[in-house]
């Protein structure tokens, strides 16, 4: 069964084009949660632009399970949540935390 994504693919703006692919869990794309926790990994391919997108409340059971992710273009996790857009540019290794405030906080590793 395919999956019902919260946004319909003809409702998709160009807000951030051109970032490549990017992996996001299924609270986002389908239970549309906002984007609580992202961060950069090394990009598996040309493709694949490290960024992994978390509502942030997904416990270990829901992320060991594949089937709860998407591999969608990063413009697409744009237009379920804006506030990633600033933020997208930021290099390997990056890791952001969305606070009760609304406002990302880098929480990357030194």
């Amino acid at each position: 069964m395919a999956k019902q994504y919260t946004i319909a693919p003809q409702d998709i703006r160009p807000l951030a084009t051109g970032h490549g692919l990017c992996v996001a869990t299924d609270l986002i794309t389908l239970e549309g949660h906002p984007v609580g926790y992202m961060v950069r990994e090394e990009p598996e391919d040309d493709e694949d632009s490290g960024w992994r997108f978390f509502a942030g409340s997904e416990d270990d059971r829901y992320i060991d399970n594949p089937k709860h992710f998407s591999l969608l273009d990063v413009n697409v996790l744009a237009n379920y949540d804006q506030s990633i857009i600033p933020l997208l540019e930021s290099p390997v290794g990056a890791a952001f935390d969305k606070g009760d405030d609304g406002v990302f906080y880098d929480v990357s590793e030194d």
